[in-house]
């Protein structure tokens, strides 16, 4: 079995489970996690998702051992199909995906660590852009999403050496949220999950997809894309609700205080 899918309430961790291989990611992976991310999105039980790995890597990336000695592997890993772009489902899908970073996250590894929404890094992760090593170019999105989380010299740093990144310096450059230590890894993304998952649905999810859109834009584009869909989207919202609304923000700030 390629992945685990274990829940908790209203969240769904998702483990990618080859842990001999450094849960390298065959094909068959590959269709799984689209397959388990694209059913979660549907599932209206649940609110969240928590992606990690087994055993002490998250990712080594594509199954490098597959790719040599299958001539279509490649096609199939780099294809426009939806089925063959695990990172494209977790892009796109509309409830808040958390990556739990267990150990190394390697090339292709890296852009599935990227594609969620928020990233946990244990002090054991460590990230790794090596395409270039290998001789192949990156199609899942590192090659533009790097540079602008990080900034374009440290993102050429990385990727023209394939040299790695500590979980440390991952968060001093703003890469991951926060670095905690291996056990407390999954009970801290179970947590941020939880506090995710108590805010109304509709809500996150059209919050969750205007600053995607936005991020995509330029800042000029993005603040005028921010004025029409909220414009439309806030006058479905009643008097009523916002008086109901705002009750619950005021006691949870009690409560967090």
């Amino acid at each position: 079995m390629t992945l685990r899918i274990d829940h908790h309430d209203d969240i769904a961790i998702v483990t990618l489970n080859r842990p001999e291989a450094m849960n390298a990611m065959s094909k068959a992976m590959r269709l799984a996690l689209y397959d388990a991310i694209t059913t979660l999105n549907a599932d209206e039980a649940v609110r969240v998702i928590i992606l990690t790995g087994a055993g002490k890597a998250f990712t080594a990336g594509l199954d490098l051992k597959e790719l040599s000695t299958d001539p279509l592997a490649m096609d199939d890993a780099t294809a426009e199909k939806p089925e063959a772009n695990p990172v494209r489902a977790i892009e796109t899908s509309a409830k808040p995906v958390i990556g739990a970073i267990n150990g190394v996250a390697i090339t292709g590894g890296f852009e599935v660590a990227l594609a969620c929404d928020v990233l946990i890094a244990s002090t054991l992760a460590r990230f790794a852009d090596t395409h270039g090593r290998v001789g192949i170019m990156p199609g899942w999105g590192l090659s533009q999403k790097l540079s602008r989380l990080i900034g374009i010299y440290r993102a050429k740093e990385l990727s023209l050496t394939g040299n790695f990144l500590d979980a440390e310096t991952a968060e001093r450059w703003g890469l991951v949220n926060r670095v905690v230590s291996p056990e407390a890894l999954l009970p801290t993304a179970l947590k941020l999950a939880a506090d995710m998952a108590s805010m109304p649905a509709k809500a996150q999810q059209d919050y969750k997809r205007l600053i995607n859109d936005g991020f995509a834009m330029n800042f000029g584009a993005g603040l005028a894309h921010e004025t029409a869909f909220s414009g439309a989207r806030n006058k479905e919202v009643t008097p009523d609700k916002v008086a109901a609304n705002r009750a619950a923000v005021q006691a949870r700030g009690r409560d967090q205080a």
